[in-house]
Parts: structure tokens; sequence; C-alpha cells
């Protein structure tokens, strides 16, 4: 699909990975991009048109629609990490990873996908995760609720193909943004990242790997778990 001329709505534009991908859509020459975001008056990009939006509550999707009728792009980057585990982590705190992450996804998939269809198909992409395929010690749930969001994507993929609509999931790792400010890891450039998703969506791509650990991970996803987890291993041992 090409960018230029198109009309972009992008979830938590206001900052990080939401306002790369703002600012390079308008780059690539998009129409108008639509800025969503729970508090518009953080967004600062000139350019763009802000868009009150809390994907979790589906009124304020709804009236997000209605303003954005337009669109033909839609990127699904709003998201949450609230690193807590599922055993011993607190249950609202689980629940919002899935709010956010799967249904407040869904919402937007699920609204938007009618206007999409009417303007041509157009496009989605979903900012999945390496942690999709496995879970690491810094928060079962958000590799849960991504695990979801990357079945999401598969299905809705399949359930828009006959309105013309193309799914793009974008799986990255560690990225350097607020969400992983503090956290000793290897972080990609998020500039990097969103032109990846973004070039993912002029190729037609149905699936972005957008860095070296995401490529490595996914290479060895028929593995025996065993060696995907060696730590199990060394708490076998003890």
């Amino acid at each position: 699909m090409d960018i230029k001329g198109s009309i972009a709505f992008v979830t938590g534009a206001n900052r990080g990975m939401g306002r790369h991908f703002a600012r390079q859509l308008l780059e690539r020459g998009a129409a108008k991009v639509y800025a969503g975001s729970r508090r518009i008056d953080s967004v600062d990009l000139l350019g763009v048109e802000p868009v009150q939006l809390d994907i979790t509550d589906p009124a304020s999707v709804a009236a997000a629609v209605a303003t954005a009728s337009d669109t033909t792009i839609l990127v699904n980057n709003a998201g949450i990490a609230t690193f807590a585990n599922l055993v011993g982590g607190p249950e609202d705190a689980i629940r919002l990873e899935m709010e956010t992450n799967f249904f407040g996804t869904l919402n937007m998939v699920r609204a938007f996908a009618p206007v999409l269809g009417a303007n041509g198909g157009g496009a989605i992409l979903n900012i999945l995760s390496v942690l999709s395929w496995r879970s690491a010690g810094m928060g079962h749930a958000y590799s849960a609720a991504k695990a979801a969001s990357w079945s999401l994507t598969n299905g809705a993929r399949l359930e828009l193909a006959a309105q013309g609509t193309q799914v793009t999931g974008l799986h990255v790792a560690g990225i350097d943004t607020d969400m992983l400010k503090g956290i000793p890891a290897d972080k990609s450039d998020p500039a990097d990242i969103a032109r990846a998703g973004l070039d993912g969506i002029e190729t037609g791509a149905l699936e972005v790997l957008a860095d070296q650990v995401t490529v490595d991970f996914k290479a060895v996803l028929n593995a025996d778990p065993a060696a995907l987890y060696p730590e199990l291993a060394a708490a076998r041992t003890v």
C-alpha cells in the first residue's frame, strides 16, 4: 500500500514510538495523520490532527472513528507494560495489560474495520513483541497480552482479507522509549522500528521482524521448550 496520499490514524501518538510513526507518515507524504492520545494537550508534533482517545473505552473509540472516518491506515501502537507476573502479581495489573494490549487493540480493529473497508481496504499495523513468543522475567502478564495480540493480528488478517484490508504484525524486542526507561537491556532506536513498520505497510508484508533479536528468536520457535527456557533446568537442580 502506498503511504503517500493516505489518511493515517496512530494510537499513542503523543510520545515514543507513536510520535515517530506520526512524524514518518508525514515525511512519507500522508495527506493527513490523526494523532490519538489520552492527553491531546501533550501532542506537540506539527502537522498532525490530535484526537482524544482511550483505546480501552468503547465510547472514546467510537468518537475517534466518527472524527476520523476518512482513515485508510490504522497504526495500533498504544500499549502498556505493568511488569506484573501472573501468579504473584496484582490481578488488576494483569487485567490492565489485557484490557490495553489485547482488548484495546481489538476495540480499534473492530471499530475501524468498516471505515477501512469503505475507503478501499487500507491497512492495519499492529505493534507486537518478541515476548509474544517467549515469556521473560520482566513481567509475564505483558507476554500473555502480546501473545493474545499476535493471535488477534492473525485472525483479523483472515477476517478482513475479503474487504481488501492488509494486516501487518510488527514484532520487536527492546525499544529505547519511556516504557523501558531505567531497564538495562539492548534497545533499538524507535525511529528505526517505525521505519521498518511503515516499510512493511508499503510492501504488503504480513509480518515484520524489526531487529536481530526478533529474527533470531523467530528462527528457533520450533525448538524444544527446554532449550528456549534454560533457566528451568537451573531451577530443577536447586
